[in-house]
């Protein structure tokens, strides 16, 4: 079934129930208890009801047809305009409001007219043994029922056009790309709800009772006590019972948008920025949806910028580093590359992948420290300038301690710091062993080593790939952790089958996810 055929499916299950509930059931026995009939009377009394009933149908029909025909033209086109989509979500959003005009309109007087002018004619004629103040309280009992209806079948109404907007928003996302708004606009302010509502729920069984009252004492001014006691207690349960269900609306359709702006709000405190609440209202809380999501959408603009920022921080940093030394261009890339590849390997989550990727950026920020006349040195190292290299994981740490505020950088100073352990125990600064290791150190080993024995340096070529990872298969948990090192493989072994001097020389150019595919090294 359509969400058109749903939606008028609920408007007329609500409205049978609604009329049930405040027409028959409350003017039903009211009738029954309060109206003393001649046997006469009641084939007269049965040809109006119908009659009236019929002409209130086709008034009201004809006026419901009329409210629901901007929303009903839309949903049959194959291919509504942007025009048509528009007017349907503004008269999806009136018409709460409209159904219950419609009740205290065509409803009550497309009833009550009829029904007095003929009550009145057959009481003129003779055919009825009714006294004409019976029309006077008749009308005031209809007023009464039929506002009550109104109140029902406007909180009812309001509560199925939710599906209908949103369909209407997502037409108008699917076809145009544009997002539907009411702007915040209020057509029935919630001062105004909950003052009729609380008035008719306050009263309306007071008023119920006196009207009823006064109309059976004018019939049976000898009434005995028992049976005024027991008819009035009656009275004053229909009343408050209808008085009840009122409020219970009342109270859901201020606490529903509530739940929803909570709800909402605590997906946003956790970080989730693409969240919006939808416009289903037409009171003060259009302006709450309105607001909440422009400030949701200043949020995530604002995230997605931060987040830029961040990325490029990262990403400078590295460079920075990189342009010290030609030979190691692009070193802090390819290193941050394999590491996202084991740890997609190992089935990390994003949130850690993006992790690994930042802390693969940064793992060598120490060496910024480290004197050209080491760092730079085309020969091979001396003791004394191995152990000057070897303090760059400490020297990096600190680096990234001076960062503020401190917890910008804590996630990423384990694996800074533990990227050249040794599964053995016998790596730096610390000598960690085994998993005491943190799991980002062990990862960056892997990736960090590999890049370093397949790039170039001033004193030797880069190994080609295969004894590269020969030299991995043979350093498994000893240098590095196995499980790490067979992920890191098997993504090797994955790749394109080229020949392992091209893959070589193709993990030597700077990687670029937006451009190409994985490159090896």
């Amino acid at each position: 079934m359509g969400t058109y055929q749903t939606f008028v499916t609920q408007l007329f299950k609500y409205y049978f129930i609604s009329s049930l509930i405040s027409v028959i059931g409350v003017g039903g026995v009211l009738f029954a208890t309060t109206l003393q009939v001649e046997q006469g009377d009641i084939p007269v009394l049965l040809r109006i009801v119908v009659l009236s009933f019929l002409i209130m149908i086709v008034v009201e029909w004809l006026v419901y047809r009329r409210d629901c025909k901007p929303i009903q033209q839309t949903f049959s086109s194959p291919a509504p305009s942007k025009e048509q989509l528009r007017t349907a979500f503004d008269q999806a959003h009136r018409f709460p409001m409209l159904t219950g005009l419609r009740v205290m309109g065509p409803h009550l007087f497309g009833l009550s007219l009829p029904a007095l002018l003929l009550t009145w004619q057959a009481i003129r004629n003779g055919q009825l043994s009714f006294s004409y103040d019976y029309l006077f309280y008749a009308l005031l009992c209809a007023g009464l029922i039929s506002a009550m209806h109104a109140m029902i079948e406007y909180f009812k109404a309001s509560q199925a056009v939710e599906p209908v907007l949103l369909k209407l928003q997502q037409l108008s996302r699917e076809l145009y790309q544009e997002k539907l708004s009411f702007h915040g606009k209020v057509l029935v302010s919630i001062r105004t709800k909950f003052q009729l509502s609380a008035l008719l729920i306050g009263a309306f069984p007071l008023l119920l009772f006196s009207v009823a009252t006064q109309f059976r004492l004018s019939q049976s001014p000898s009434l005995q006590m028992e049976q005024f006691i027991s008819w009035s207690l009656i009275v004053l349960a229909i009343g408050i019972c209808l008085s009840m269900y009122g409020a219970w609306l009342l109270y859901t359709t201020i606490m529903t948008p509530l739940t929803r702006l909570t709800k909402t709000m605590n997906e946003v405190e956790q970080g989730k920025f693409d969240v919006r609440l939808e416009e289903f209202y037409s009171d003060e809380f259009a302006m709450v949806t309105d607001g909440f999501n422009h400030m949701v959408e200043g949020l995530e603009q604002r995230e997605v910028m931060n987040r830029k920022m961040n990325e490029s921080f990262f990403t400078t940093l590295a460079a920075a580093l990189d342009a010290r030394d030609a030979y190691t261009a692009g070193h802090s890339e390819r290193v941050a590359r394999y590491a996202v590849e084991i740890g997609r390997k190992a089935g990390f989550s994003a949130e850690k992948i993006a992790l690994i990727k930042k802390t693969g950026l940064l793992h060598d920020i120490g060496k910024i420290a480290i004197p050209d006349a080491v760092l730079l040195k085309e020969g091979h190292l001396t003791d004394e300038e191995f152990t000057i290299i070897q303090e760059h994981p400490v020297r990096g740490e600190e680096i990234l301690k001076q960062i503020q505020p401190p917890e910008l950088m804590a996630a990423y100073l384990p694996g800074v710091r533990s990227h050249h352990e040794r599964m053995d125990g016998r790596g730096y600064p610390d000598q960690l062993r085994g998993k005491e290791i943190p799991v980002m150190g062990r990862i960056l080993a892997v990736a960090d080593a590999y890049d370093a024995m397949t790039s170039d340096r001033p004193y030797r070529k880069g190994m080609d790939v295969e004894k590269a990872i020969a030299i991995l298969e043979a350093g498994k948990g000893t240098q590095w952790d196995e499980r790490y090192v067979d992920y890191f493989i098997d993504w090797l072994r994955e790749q394109k089958q080229l020949h392992p001097e091209e893959n070589r020389k193709k993990a030597a150019q700077p990687a670029n996810e937006e451009a190409s595919a994985l490159s090896l090294k």
